[in-house]
């Protein structure tokens, strides 16, 4: 079976209200590509993959006027692929969903969100003392994880689809500003990892096969501000100390070296400097699954040998997203 995580960079931009593509030659939302442009990347990425579930992180948007499970399968219908029904969990307000494209040939899904006063459900609060005031803080996710209940031919299995909290100093005007948001960001991103951390530990506790993927927007050694705070969110939620952990081999490979090759799979562009790569999406998995040698790739159009070599995926890879997909095969 292949599993995939994908960012795709304002996915939403792509379709009118009644969620048919637009596909024309004006600009996407990503910086000098059309709509018909993105959209043709996407299909060759998607069609080259043929994975049997992908989780979209920035999928399109659900609200009064759109809805993401209709835009979706407009998409998978466009390029036929097998992956054509969509789950989706509980909505938000930033025209960037997270939702589940699957093959429902080969896999049963829906939304099952859990919670309990340990760990809410993830449209609710998450109190901790982000601060040190000895004051609990709400803790809020603005994009909730996608909990999904998968049944495979092999049995049950969970994922959790996760777009984590942005550390960007958005909105600062001084260097200053800058970091006291980049501090306070960090906070709230390291609290919602914590509580996502205590959703793992339920699943794990139960023997449940697992695995969290998604876009972090965080890792090891990624920014200053880690010293700060001794770890990074995705530390927290692979686990520490005598915890169990989930492993993910890109973050492991990160982790276990301080200097050294580091991969990818996202690269952004920065006005009249080179492009800025970092390595934000990540697919854990529980040890049961790690037991099944699955195999993970990520699909960097220049670091894949595959994808490098063929020239009509490699530009889909570079037209369609600022990140690259994360792929996962696993016998289950």
């Amino acid at each position: 079976m292949r599993i995939a995580t994908y960012n795709v960079e304002w996915f939403n931009s792509l379709f009118d209200n009644d969620g048919a593509l637009i596909d024309d030659d004006s600009w996407s939302s990503r910086w000098d590509v059309t709509k018909a442009q993105q959209t043709a990347g996407l299909g060759v990425v998607f069609e080259a993959m043929d994975a049997d579930a992908v989780m979209v992180i920035e999928a399109p948007d659900t609200s009064p006027h759109r809805n993401t499970r209709t835009a979706l399968e407009a998409f998978a219908a466009r390029f036929g692929l097998r992956a054509r029904e969509v789950v989706t969990g509980f909505t938000n307000e930033t025209q960037q969903e997270i939702a589940l494209l699957y093959d429902p040939d080969v896999l049963d899904a829906h939304h099952d969100p859990q919670g309990d006063t340990a760990a809410p459900q993830f449209d609710a609060q998450f109190r901790m003392d982000i601060d040190v005031d000895a004051h609990p803080d709400p803790i809020v996710w603005s994009k909730p994880p996608l909990e999904v209940a998968l049944t495979t031919g092999s049995g049950p299995l969970r994922l959790i689809g996760v777009h984590a909290k942005s550390k960007a100093p958005h909105g600062a005007s001084n260097a200053a500003e800058a970091t006291r948001i980049s501090i306070q960001n960090r906070r709230k991103q390291l609290a919602q990892c914590v509580w996502l951390r205590k959703r793992v530990e339920q699943h794990l506790a139960a023997g449940e096969d697992l695995i969290v993927l998604g876009d972090f927007n965080d890792g090891p050694g990624l920014d200053e501000y880690e010293k700060l705070f001794g770890r990074s969110g995705v530390e927290i939620v692979l686990g520490e100390g005598t915890q169990e952990r989930l492993f993910d081999p890109h973050a492991h490979m990160v982790l276990s070296r301080r200097i050294g090759a580091t991969p990818v799979t996202a690269r952004f562009k920065r006005k009249g400097q080179p492009y800025l790569q970092a390595l934000l999406d990540y697919l854990m998995v529980s040890p049961g699954l790690r037991a099944k040698s699955p195999k993970w790739q990520i699909w960097h159009p220049f670091d894949h040998p595959a994808c490098y070599r063929d020239p009509v995926l490699r530009a889909g890879l570079l037209a369609a997203s600022d990140h690259f997909p994360v792929v996962l095969d696993i016998d289950v």
